[in-house]
């Protein structure tokens, strides 16, 4: 049987249950969600009166807003496919993802005009379906926010007339069909669009619950960019359907989040370890009250010790996390394991199956390093017209991650590195991560990313990308002293960059395939 139920139903039932409670706190303001309802049965009814129909992908290029949610919900009502873009991207980079996609509505902001106009004559998005959308954005002194263009239309302006009513799709929406399309970051070759269907949506909003024990009286902070899976399925989804409050401000600001915390009684708090570092470094968590705080999920990349304890000292303690676009949330270190499993990235979810695999596809024993693999409800359904690559990540309807890591006896899971990071030395498996974890630790050294670049006599050795903490100067021998006894020799970085940043992704993690291509690295 087909269930005729979709993601769209979430806000729609959220409005019949609790209308007037607030969903969202945008920028101060509140949205609660009878106001977020009828913001999305606007945006579907312009969407059906520009001909947009079930299977059709519509993208936004949006900071964060109140009309991101709309646009996400619409799409879901009318069983369209909703594509975010990362707005971090250049110029070619959308085109390609749009184009990839077939994108026949574009909804974006004033600050990507500039992207846009440069790109639009090359896209296949219709000619009457550019939709501009004032972001509210402060005015920087002797910079002005450009006007809606002669070639696209006023996104406030479109919707005035629209019928609030709930939009009946031209065709039912199942669990089975394509919600939305996240683009991976596109490290090794093309991005690839990872499918995410309304069941598999659904099924990671009953396992975050789980996780989070959430209840409508829960106030989330968080600060993430909703074109990532994060903001969009691991924040603003679950906390809609659970009937929570989130605050969402339209990017990152680390005193804004802290002092969130604090005027908003934040009780439930998602932040990435990058994002955490720079919380701590404004001093502000020993200015708030965060008492309030009973639950914080953190992860998107390894987490020092020293992080956890910091966090711990303020009665703050973090519970790791691990997923991918593919299939985020798939594990999370339980509350009361968070020092007895330090450096765990947890157990698996209700909702996923994980074990570790070798190279054919044979379940290894506890201890023993192979491929993570994961099955289950909440697995992407596969790339975006790549059959090739998908058959390559999900065999037999198991995903394999590309994450190399071991399972302990009682069933935590550990990161080892990603299977393209490791390099070969003198004829011995090398895992930057592993060093980069004891170097996160050294007090001179901000960030740190090793990657393996060619040698003539090793074959491969590591270098070490430094960006040194601020206001200190950090020398190679500082560093090779800090690893003696730590790990074996032969695991030293034998080179040294010392950088002012690391390139990033949008959810903080370091792009070591442009640290590859600048350096010359391997793989």
């Amino acid at each position: 049987m087909t269930v005729q139920w979709g993601v769209g139903y979430i806000v729609y039932k959220r409005t019949l249950l609790t209308p007037d409670k607030t969903a969202l706190i945008f920028e101060d303001t509140p949205v609660n969600y009878r106001a977020l309802n009828e913001g999305s049965n606007r945006c579907a009814a312009l969407m059906r009166k520009k001909g947009i129909k079930k299977g059709d992908r519509v993208s936004v290029l949006l900071l964060n807003c109140v009309e991101f949610l709309e646009a996400y919900f619409a799409a879901a009502k009318l069983g369209a496919i909703f594509v975010p873009l990362n707005w971090r991207l250049a110029g070619p980079e959308l085109e390609y993802q749009l184009n990839n996609c077939s994108a026949r509505m574009l909804i974006f902001h004033d600050s990507f005009l500039g992207s846009v106009d440069l790109i639009r004559t090359r896209l296949k998005v219709e000619e009457d379906k550019f939709i501009y959308l004032k972001s509210g954005s402060p005015e920087m002194p002797g910079f002005e926010l450009p006007k809606c263009p002669g070639w696209a239309e006023d996104y406030h302006e479109l919707m005035k007339d629209q019928p609030v009513d709930e939009p009946v799709p031209d065709m039912p929406v199942t669990f089975d069909d394509p919600l939305a399309i996240l683009y991976t970051s596109g490290v090794t070759g093309a991005p690839k669009g990872a499918i995410l269907s309304h069941q598999q949506t659904c099924f990671k909003n009953f396992q975050i619950g789980m996780y989070i024990d959430g209840h409508p009286d829960d106030v989330i902070i968080a600060q993430m960019p909703l074109f990532h899976s994060g903001g969009l399925f691991i924040v603003a989804t679950p906390a809609i359907s659970m009937g929570m409050t989130t605050v969402m401000r339209r990017g990152f600001d680390p005193n804004e989040f802290a002092e969130d915390v604090q005027r908003y009684r934040g009780t439930i708090v998602f932040a990435l370890t990058t994002m955490w570092r720079m919380i701590l470094d404004t001093g502000k968590l020993d200015q708030i009250d965060a008492r309030s705080v009973r639950c914080i999920v953190g992860g998107g990349e390894r987490t020092p010790p020293v992080l956890f304890e910091e966090l711990s000292k303020r009665g703050l303690h973090m519970q790791q996390g691990f997923g991918q676009t593919e299939n985020s949330a798939m594990m999370l270190v339980p509350k009361e394991d968070i020092h007895r499993k330090m450096g765990s990235i947890g157990k698996p979810g209700f909702f996923t199956d994980v074990w570790i695999s070798d190279s054919n596809g044979k379940r290894l024993p506890p201890g023993e390093i192979g491929e993570i693999v994961a099955k289950g409800p909440t697995v992407m359904t596969g790339y975006w017209n790549m059959p090739e690559a998908t058959a390559q990540t999900i065999v037999d309807g198991v995903l394999h991650t590309g994450d190399l890591g071991y399972m302990d006896e009682e069933g935590y899971f550990y990161i080892v590195d990603r299977a393209k990071d490791m390099y070969r030395s003198g004829g011995e498996n090398v895992y930057p991560a592993e060093v980069e974890k004891i170097l996160s630790g050294h007090p001179g050294i901000s960030m740190i990313a090793i990657i393996g670049v060619p040698d003539d006599k090793w074959g491969e050795v590591g270098m070490a990308c430094v960006v040194p903490v601020q206001g200190r100067t950090v020398t190679e021998k500082e560093i090779i002293d800090f690893l003696k006894g730590k790990v074996a020799k032969y695991k030293f970085p034998a080179r040294f960059e010392f950088l002012k940043e690391l390139p990033l992704t949008a959810t903080m993690k370091v792009k070591k395939g442009e640290l590859k291509k600048r350096y010359g690295g391997t793989h």
